[in-house]
């Protein structure tokens, strides 16, 4: 098999491993409804959080987060094997993110892509995800909006990437998940300036 081949064939197991659904995944485990029904209908773990089950917007989360930290992390690990640079990295990175916003199994119809990102970034770079964490968390604790801190969170990102590297080659990936996060969040961003967006842990 060629290079070209397998570097395809990386990208599409990790669209695939992006799309998989774990906000309706552990909804269904838990017994509880599809978090596309009510609340935001985002299938993140904020949402299903709204449904008043911690365990399962804890399993929601770290489901999201962990499907993007290990894509980057099997493709930094073997990608070397077979020649493959930072370059690969970065479009891994990209493909499992827009797996988690775009996934083929919910009829492309995702989730906004803040826990993917961070596992991303946390593989990119533990320092990079730290500081993007630390501006999340910063962020929500004084104000209780997960929108805004991740609206924050992922102007920054591309930033500290930038003091941290230079200009990288991955440094354009980082550029286009911030860009794509605040998209996401577009709505969000129109609730906030509204006085109509609901904080984290409200009830729907």
């Amino acid at each position: 098999m060629s290079n070209v081949l397998i570097a395809l064939s990386a990208l599409v197991m990790a669209y695939l491993l992006g799309s998989v659904p774990f906000a309706v995944v552990s909804s269904r485990l838990f017994g509880l409804a599809d978090p596309r029904s009510y609340g935001s209908k985002n299938p993140g773990a904020t949402n299903v959080l709204r449904s008043g089950h911690k365990g399962a917007a804890a399993m929601t989360l770290l489901g999201d987060l962990s499907k993007g930290w290990l894509a980057v992390f099997l493709a930094r690990t073997y990608g070397a094997v077979f020649g493959f640079g930072e370059g690969f990295v970065g479009l891994v990175a990209l493909a499992v993110f827009f797996g988690h916003l775009y996934p083929v199994f919910l009829k492309f119809k995702g989730g906004k892509g803040v826990a993917t990102a961070a596992g991303v970034l946390l593989a990119l770079d533990p320092w990079l995800g730290l500081a993007t964490f630390a501006t999340w968390l910063f962020v929500f604790l004084m104000l209780r909006y997960s929108s805004l801190a991740a609206l924050v969170a992922a102007a920054a990102a591309p930033l500290f990437a930038f003091f941290l590297w230079g200009s990288d080659v991955i440094l354009p990936a980082v550029g286009i998940m911030a860009i794509a996060l605040i998209g996401k969040h577009w709505q969000n961003l129109q609730r906030l300036m509204a006085g109509t967006e609901p904080k984290t842990g409200a009830r729907p």
